[in-house]
């Protein structure tokens, strides 16, 4: 891509052929004409990376590009207005502070400032080329107007169709400088020397920045107050070269007055006990900076505090963004959110308890809560139809937040609810928004009225973003677990009926890693007199390998109840599992028991052989023919061997996540296992189960799934 190589352009100004052989910059053109016609701040060009799926900032204008360097480069799927532009194709609007905090957190937790923002996609009908964003100052209205919308449209059309030319011509965009006014200086903002004189000689400090926040100007007043030369000034940023002012929140307030165009405020305490007022006036070339003694300041806090007192406390750092972001990726399930949220968010703003709620069938439902002493406290919450009109039910149908600073402004909106008789005196409803839709409402409650700043509101608004995500992401992992651990109740035996001379015993345990749920499998069949046992395993641990699980668990029992020998049962299983083409391999153990006369005929399909106790406690690995695994060969056979089972003998069998662990051997796994079996095994089965789970490192790590059938040989009568 590169600029055009002929024909005029109306709107842009320039001709697209003067634009290449001249090397005029394009983009910065196209961007300052854009940002001119619809009175704009600032604004960007991203162009579209020719290798990878990825939007790169190439000019930008009226504010440093410091200010956007989180976003220099952006995925197209990244959840920020320029990749969404381009993504969707379409204008994306973001009306104000408390809009981006709802929908872009991430930005809104860097850029907790007024301003309204517009991205648009530079693309034709066939190709993006990438998008464009320009922004207004906080006083802009909340509604982007069709004049506004009509003119980027064009614009963006406009310099679409000259990237398209560039292309056909194999010119790529060459590297443009970004488009900031010129450092504001004595001549060029003070007027004349006389000027200059006059502002030398005002009482109060008096001092000019650049859009960089550099030092261009600054009277002996401000040189004065400020305790530094001003030649040590002139060319720095005050809050690197005055010591007492290396604070992030000194900074923070250059950025939010050049960003809102707001006249900015804030007091600063210099050691080791004046107050200083900061003044600033924004414009679209920088700063003017008023200082003056903050006395009213200094008479209410009193006495001077002490050179090593701690700074002033700010609300929210971006280092404690980045940690609760972090731990919030941890969370695994609505519990742990609570308690992250109670743990980390709580006491960074200065709450005191909280209640998450979420939704379910038309009510709202306490989720978890912190800080009640009173659990019955918030029970008020439980329930309460969506339709009903509370603070909790409108901040989560609106997606709005609700602020009330003391008891008497909560009852003014709402008369009738009765939030005020839990013991605190201001409230903060956040709405918990995931995907596009509501997940839930958080609120914080604070034991004393508190007063809710315009920054404070956005910084909370955007944890609310924050949150949202891994409630949802929890809730999701909640509601799967129910759900494996339903499915897997549902396809296993809720109970083992053996025959008259047997007993049984049977433990599962699910793999770590997952979804709690495998393709592990036992069943008791009672055949009277006979009976069959069957034990196997599917491969993975997910939902398809527990339906597949529940598909051969019953295809055992329909074969078996049908009174099929036990190597016919195995073939027709193996043949099902060939016709369900699941792609899936199973291994399987079947035995027929026979306890009048005291054996067992066994069929192994790829399955790890069983352990026979003898009543002596004598232990041996039984040495079983076999066939390859269920689901290779419709064709395969699978012989059959005889196992006497004296009175009082134990047959264990199991699946590989007992024996099978990473650096195991597995011949040591099963030699442990025996020796634990010739130890314990005259205890109760029950017991002897547990034993052997419980002592199985295999079974501890769990990294697969477990399961044990123990069977214990009586008199046969």
């Amino acid at each position: 891509m590169g600029a055009p190589s002929a024909g005029p352009e109306p709107g842009i100004g320039v001709p697209a052929a003067d634009d290449t052989r001249s090397g005029r910059p394009l983009l910065a053109l196209a961007l300052a004409s854009m940002m001119e016609e619809v009175h704009a701040h600032s604004g960007a060009v991203y162009l579209l990376a020719a290798d990878e799926p990825v939007l790169e900032m190439a000019v930008t204008a009226g504010l440093p590009r410091a200010f956007a360097a989180p976003w220099e480069r952006v995925g197209l799927s990244a959840p920020v207005p320029v990749a969404e532009a381009a993504r969707d194709r379409r204008l994306v609007w973001v009306g104000g502070e408390e809009d981006m905090a709802r929908r872009y957190p991430r930005i809104a937790v860097v850029l907790p400032y007024p301003f309204a923002l517009a991205a648009l996609p530079v693309a034709t009908a066939d190709t993006v080329y990438g998008a464009v964003y320009v922004t207004w100052p906080g006083a802009h209205p909340s509604v982007l107007s069709d004049r506004e919308r009509a003119s980027l449209t064009a614009a963006c059309d406009r310099l679409a169709v000259r990237l398209e030319r560039a292309a056909r011509h194999h010119r790529a965009p060459r590297a443009e400088p970004d488009l900031l006014a010129a450092p504001a200086g004595t001549a060029g903002s003070l007027g004349t020397v006389e000027a200059a004189r006059m502002v030398g000689r005002l009482p109060y400090g008096l001092a000019s920045l650049d859009l960089h926040g550099r030092v261009a100007f600054a009277n002996a007043a401000a040189a004065e107050l400020l305790g530094v030369h001003v030649g040590d000034l002139l060319g720095t940023q005050p809050w690197v070269s005055v010591p007492w002012l290396h604070d992030p929140m000194y900074e923070d307030r250059y950025r939010a007055a050049l960003i809102s165009q707001h006249v900015t405020s804030f007091v600063a305490l210099r050691p080791p006990g004046d107050w200083l007022s900061f003044r600033m006036y924004p414009s679209t070339t920088g700063l003017t900076i008023r200082i003056s003694r903050a006395r009213a300041v200094a008479e209410m806090v009193g006495a001077a505090p002490r050179a090593d007192a701690a700074p002033p406390h700010r609300l929210v750092t971006i280092s404690q963004v980045l940690s609760l972001t972090g731990a919030l990726t941890e969370a695994v399930g609505v519990q742990d959110v609570v308690q992250l949220v109670a743990d980390e968010v709580a006491p960074s703003v200065g709450s005191q308890a909280l209640v998450i709620l979420g939704s379910c069938g038309g009510r709202l439902h306490v989720l978890g809560q912190h800080g009640y002493e009173d659990p019955r406290t918030v029970e008020r919450f439980d329930g309460l139809p969506l339709a009903e009109r509370t603070p909790g039910t409108h901040v989560l149908n609106t997606g709005v937040p609700a602020f009330f600073e003391s008891e008497e402004q909560l009852k003014r909106l709402y008369p009738h609810r009765d939030e005020a008789m839990d013991g605190f005196a201001a409230w903060a409803y956040l709405p918990l928004i995931a995907s596009g839709r509501p997940v839930g409402t958080c609120v914080l409650a604070y034991a004393e009225p508190h007063v809710f700043p315009t920054d404070e509101r956005a910084v909370l608004t955007s944890l609310g973003g924050l949150i949202a995500q891994a409630l949802e992401r929890a809730m999701l992992y909640d509601a799967k677990n129910q759900l494996a651990h339903g499915l897997q109740a549902a396809l296993l035996p809720h109970s083992l009926a053996p025959p008259s001379g047997i007993e049984a015993a049977a433990r599962y345990l699910p793999a770590m890693h997952g979804m709690d749920i495998g393709g592990d499998f036992y069943d008791l069949v009672p055949t009277r007199p006979l009976a069959a046992a069957v034990i196997g395993d599917v491969q993975g641990h997910n939902v398809t390998a527990a339906g597949l699980m529940g598909q051969i668990r019953t295809g055992v029992r329909a074969f078996t109840t049908v009174g099929q020998a036990p190597e016919e049962v195995m073939r027709s299983t193996n043949r099902l599992l060939v016709d369900l083409g699941a792609e899936l391999f199973a291994s399987c153990l079947y035995l027929r028991l026979d306890p009048e006369h005291g054996r067992a005929v066994m069929s192994r399909a790829g399955h790890p052989p069983p352990l026979l106790r003898r009543p002596d406690g004598r232990v041996r690995v039984l040495d079983l023919a076999g066939g390859p695994l269920l689901g290779i060969d419709s064709e395969a056979t699978y012989p059959t061997t005889e196992v006497a089972l004296a009175p009082g003998s134990v047959l264990v069998l199991y699946t590989d996540g007992l024996v099978e662990s990473p650096g195991v051997d597995i011949e040591e796994a099963l030699v442990g296992l025996g020796e634990l079996l010739s130890e314990n095994g005259d205890q109760p089965l029950d017991k002897l189960a547990d034993t052997l789970v419980r002592h199985s490192a295999a079974a501890q790590e769990r990294v697969d799934d477990v399961a044990v059938l123990l069977l214990r040989a009586g008199d046969g009568g």
